[in-house]
């Protein structure tokens, strides 16, 4: 549920009564977020990655097919992670989809638009049946 214009504006000014009380504590929080986590979920699938890799290895030297087996689905796994979070992860400049952490970021915006009008037509039939 989106919030409404109020809502928007009220939070609009919570947030610059922040950063003008405390720009280095509002600078912090901005850094942690989707952006950071998918960054860090990306690091780890590649270092999972390379574990696959070297457990792959370990099992064709030391010919123990499970272990070759075990190896290449690690390598799998991380390698879907990392491209999935890769896809996740926002651009340096773009703003974060707030409330709602989806893959494809233009849903709730097309959502949220599509509601703002079902809300305006509302409001124009309840104005109309007012008067």
């Amino acid at each position: 549920m989106p919030l409404s214009e109020h809502e928007q504006r009220m939070l609009e000014q919570m947030e610059r009564a922040l950063y003008a009380e405390d720009p280095k504590f509002a600078t912090a929080l901005e850094g942690t977020g989707l952006r950071t986590y998918t960054r860090r979920r990306v690091y780890q699938a590649v270092a999972g990655f390379l574990v696959g890799i070297a457990l792959l290895m370990t099992g064709m030297v030391a010919k123990q097919i499970w272990m070759g087996v075990v190896g290449f689905l690690v390598m799998l796994g991380c390698a879907v992670l990392a491209v999935t979070g890769w896809r996740k992860a926002p651009k340096p400049g773009e703003q974060q989809p707030s409330g709602e952490a989806t893959a494809d970021r233009r849903q709730p915006r097309q959502r949220r638009s599509f509601m703002n009008r079902i809300e305006q037509r509302w409001q124009r039939r309840r104005d109309e049946q007012g008067q």
